[in-house]
């Protein structure tokens, strides 16, 4: 079985997209390699993200805010799916990715907020993750091998919506 590379995407790469990066790979280390990105990194990766991650038996190791030049360049992995998780880096105007990936928008609210209580981040960055997580785990239980592309890419966009 092939491993499939999957690129998410956000402005910061600080906190949805570090951490969509970090549960599939949790997930499905045989079959995924999932990286993330952002089209203004942030330098550094939100601490309450990496709590979140801890908290969950998730490995953080390795994680950091990179923009995605990285992964635009000849040098670059080819992928498979990217995949923007805010909604100011899906309206951006992407790179050309190398091998033709398939796209798809998981729009997920921003858990850091200005005037928050620590209460409420927890609370936030734990919907964050929920939601990613249960749409990784629909696209894990996605026949891959029996879709075409067109209905891949159907279903990677369904998923988005849910």
């Amino acid at each position: 079985m092939t491993q499939r590379h999957v690129l998410f995407l956000c402005t910061g790469n600080s906190s949805r997209s570090i951490m969509a990066e970090a549960i599939l790979n949790h997930l499905a280390p045989n079959r995924f390699v999932a990286f993330s990105a952002g089209s203004h990194a942030a330098g550094q990766v939100k601490p309450q993200a990496l709590q979140c991650l801890e908290r969950n038996h998730m490995s953080t190791a390795g994680l950091r805010s990179k923009s995605w030049n990285e992964f635009s360049g000849p040098d670059a992995p080819g992928m498979d799916f990217v995949i923007t998780v805010c909604d100011q880096a899906a309206a951006e105007v992407c790179p050309v990715w190398p091998g033709q990936p398939l796209t798809a928008h998981w729009g997920v609210q921003e858990p850091a907020q200005e005037g928050q209580s620590a209460e409420q981040s927890v609370k936030a960055y734990w919907n964050a993750f929920m939601t990613l997580h249960r749409r990784i785990a629909i696209l894990l239980s996605l026949p891959l091998e029996k879709l075409d592309r067109l209905a891949l890419q159907s279903e990677l966009q369904r998923i988005g919506q849910s």
